[in-house]
């Protein structure tokens, strides 16, 4: 068991009196700052913080007193000294990243505290890999805490996931170290209608004293959402009207307003508070899924901060949105989330508060990024060859294998088709006449194939259905072994010969996202561990993401962050149509349904 190298605050309380008192010096201090108090909501100028073991000490207008030969000083020179920013939900897999990576590319942008969620792992490793994600974060120079995964599968009996977690996993997790609560509990129609096995998941968190996460992905606000809530979930991020975020914060819940890479649900909800008037002490903000590029190019936390101000928050209102709103959520507004005595000092330097240009930052009393660059380096960590070989497919594929027959005579007929809605998570359920040519359907205009390759044991199977919104207007496919949640492979494509291609590329990959046109490859991002991450730098996956990207493009598709969407396309927890290893599924309904309708339907 790895064990926090940081001290606890029981270890460090008698230095941090020490040095708040004069009778000790110091690590470092930090003179004529303006303090960014979240607490008191209010900017304080002609403060001087004083830092030790790793905690802050001393925060007020004179810290001549904590001073010493050894002690480091640095001149703010009245910039703003806030808190770092806490991410509330996140799944670090989703930036295709190792922790240390991910940490390493959200540090410079401000990010000190993440709370992550490795269900997508749970999916494919299991017990095993939460526990790898776990110990992994425990080597962080930042705050990397992990909810115990809640749901693989995320909806039993419509997925087959790699591996399943179960009750005594979860209890047995509440036991680690570094576990601060239960991750989404997304099979929510299994907690509305009391499921033994999600109540005793929820009931062994709360034993252990800590938060149930939630994710409640229904525009239904009646009875079924009251029965939600009142099965224990403690917050929720996947609302994306005004009506969600109040109803949430009316029953008690935490309403966690999300930008992701493709996920723009803040400004919908923020009114809320900016309109309506709430209490903004039960609103947060998180990032649920960024990708690479994101981290790379555009921010973290800094920029989901930048959106909620552009949106018509008031800064000082954000700010405590992604710091103690977030600490107070998990019982943890006694070790970050705010600059005050004994917290974790976790600090950022900035010139503007509303434009938020990060130019300092520290964690844990460690000046670790300055100007946009970290200014230490720490080590990786070992994932054993058993989280490298997780493509497990039967044989290669032939173009045969995405053939869908039509039924007996038929020269047309209507399809389901997976309807993508641009920036948002939801699909639409629509319906499409196709061709029939050799008594196969065909993909024809706007509608494309999409399959679901089985790739965790090996069965052969392959799911085969319809799906519009990409755009691809060229023979071509796109494979990714990223596919929410139960990550089998999904392909995308208007050619079979191509679909078989890219998929067979992956498995002699190990994982990863292709895409191909005409028999070539265009693009090619290597996913080695669980095919879900990379342990090269953000910046070399970023390179080889936007490749992908800019390859999809030339296959026609204009979506924002299409591949985000393109990965979601068998997340079947979310309605309203999406895919599976065991065939289409109605997620309004929680039931499998034919890629052919009945007429009565």
């Amino acid at each position: 068991m790895l064990r926090m190298s940081f001290p606890s605050w029981p270890e460090s309380a008698a230095r941090l009196i020490a040095v708040a008192a004069g009778r000790a010096p110091a690590d470092m201090v930090i003179r004529g700052a303006t303090w960014a108090n979240v607490q008191s909501r209010e900017l304080i100028p002609h403060t001087d913080i004083a830092i030790a073991a790793g905690r802050f000490a001393y925060c007020g207008p004179d810290a001549a007193h904590c001073i010493g030969e050894g002690t480091e000083v640095i001149e703010a020179e009245g910039r703003i000294a806030l808190p770092g920013l806490c991410d509330a939900h996140m799944h670090i897999e989703s930036g295709m990243l190792t922790v240390t990576q991910f940490a390493r590319a959200v540090v410079p942008h401000g990010t000190t505290s993440m709370f992550v969620d490795p269900h997508e792992v749970a999916n494919v490793l299991g017990l095993e890999g939460v526990r790898l994600m776990h110990d992994e974060a425990l080597e962080q120079p930042v705050n990397v805490f992990v909810q115990m995964p809640s749901c693989a599968p995320s909806a039993p009996g419509l997925e087959t996931t790699g591996r399943e977690i179960s009750p005594e996993d979860v209890a047995e997790a509440m036991t680690w170290p570094n576990i601060v609560g239960l991750g989404e509990m997304m099979n929510f129609p299994g907690v509305i209608n009391a499921d033994p096995k999600m109540l005793a998941e929820i009931a062994a968190t709360q034993a252990a004293g800590k938060t149930v996460g939630g994710h409640y992905a229904s525009p239904d606000l009646g009875p079924a959402f009251h029965a939600y809530a009142a099965g224990g979930p403690a917050d929720d991020h996947e609302g994306t009207r005004e009506e969600d975020a109040i109803a949430r914060v009316r029953l008690g819940m935490r309403a966690m307003l999300r930008l992701g890479s493709a996920w723009y649900d803040v400004e919908r909800q923020i009114t809320a508070v900016t309109e309506r008037g709430l209490d903004p002490r039960n609103f947060i903000l998180c990032t649920d899924d960024c990708h690479s590029g994101t981290l790379v190019n555009d921010g973290h936390m800094n920029r989901v901060f930048r959106h909620a101000v552009a949106c018509g928050a008031d800064p000082m209102v954000a700010l405590q949105m992604c710091t103690i709103n977030t600490a107070t959520h998990f019982g943890m507004e006694r070790e970050i989330g705010s600059i005050a005595p004994g917290r974790r000092a976790d600090l950022i330097l900035t010139s503007d508060l509303a434009t938020l240009p990060v130019e300092t930052v520290i964690a844990r009393g460690r000046v670790v990024a300055q100007d946009g660059a970290l200014t230490q380096d720490w080590g990786g960590f070992h994932w054993p060859g058993t989280a490298r070989a997780t493509v497990k497919m039967k044989r290669d594929l032939a173009a045969d294998d995405f053939a869908i027959p039509a039924p007996d005579g038929a020269a047309d007929v209507i399809a389901r088709v997976i309807g993508v809605v641009e920036n948002q998570a939801p699909t639409q359920a629509l319906t499409a006449t196709l061709p029939v040519d050799g008594g196969l359907v065909k993909a024809d205009g706007a509608v494309c194939q999409i399959a679901l390759v089985e790739r965790h044991r090996a069965t052969g199977g392959v799911t085969n259905a319809f799906v519009t919104g990409f755009g691809y207007d060229v023979p071509c496919a796109m494979a990714s072994t990223v596919a929410h949640d139960s990550h089998h492979m999904i392909v995308v494509g208007t050619s079979r010969a191509d679909m078989a291609a890219a998929a067979n590329h992956l498995r002699a990959l190990g994982g990863g996202i292709t895409v191909w046109r005409e028999g070539a490859e265009l693009a090619s991002v290597a996913l080695p561990i669980a095919g879900l991450m990379s342990d090269a730098p953000a910046a070399e996956v970023a390179a080889a993401a936007e490749a992908m990207g800019a390859a999809m493009r030339a296959c026609g598709c204009s979506l924002n962050n299409a591949y985000m969407q393109h990965s979601l396309l068998a997340l079947v927890v979310i309605p309203e149509l999406r895919i599976s290893d065991l065939g289409l599924i109605d997620v309004t309904r929680f039931e499998k349904v034919g890629l052919f309708p009945e007429p009565q339907e």
